[in-house]
């Protein structure tokens, strides 16, 4: 089989791992107003136990809290929340309340002493288990205690489907949503009929 050859540039190493989840991370310290700050540099890395990682810049506010406490939550974005996860990754804790700025409700989480995002559909209670010092960022390990679920996105038959709340991802500066759906997992192996 003959493929046309496909003319590339090499470019200096960086960080080209996009599209990539865009969440709203929620901490609190002590008797301090909860902060919110947005992180597009997270991800899952590992199921058992269930475990997840943020990256943040050390002069960051939410650095601090975080590395305090050792707690958050990652508080899943969806097209309604666009504009506020837009404005919590660009104004700082120290300065604005996030949550009164954006009409965000601060709810109790179950297992963690700093808030959820009411309004967001998908809730991630993190315990920090370890913080590791890599250069422009320090990335967060924590194992997940809770996950907190809107019951709007549940059916009958206690399904949770993620894809009805319009997340949204990031990508090169830019916000997207999902859009079409072209399979599933396994459907390249799946046997026709």
């Amino acid at each position: 089989m003959n493929k046309k050859q496909v003319a590339k540039q090499e470019w200096k190493p960086g960080n080209m791992l996009y599209p990539l989840p865009v969440v709203m991370v929620s901490c609190k310290r002590g008797d301090e107003r909860p902060n919110i700050i947005t992180v597009a540099w997270c991800g899952t890395i590992c199921s058992d136990p269930a475990m997840v990682s943020i990256s943040v810049r050390k002069e960051r506010y939410s650095h601090d809290i975080i590395s305090e406490t050792g707690e958050f939550v990652i508080n899943l974005t969806t097209k309604d929340l666009a504009f506020a996860t837009d404005y919590c990754g660009v104004k700082s804790g120290r300065d604005v309340d996030k949550f009164e700025a954006m009409k965000l409700t601060a709810s109790a989480a179950s297992k963690v002493s700093c808030p959820v995002i009411a309004e967001s559909p998908v809730n991630i209670e993190c315990r920090v288990v370890e913080c590791k010092e890599l250069g422009s960022h320090d990335m967060f390990v924590a194992e997940v205690v809770a996950v907190d679920v809107s019951e709007e996105y549940i059916d009958e038959n206690g399904k949770f489907d993620l894809n009805d709340t319009d997340p949204i991802t990031y990508s090169h500066g830019e916000y997207f949503t999902l859009g079409e759906k072209i399979g599933k997992f396994g459907y390249s192996v799946k046997r026709k009929k």
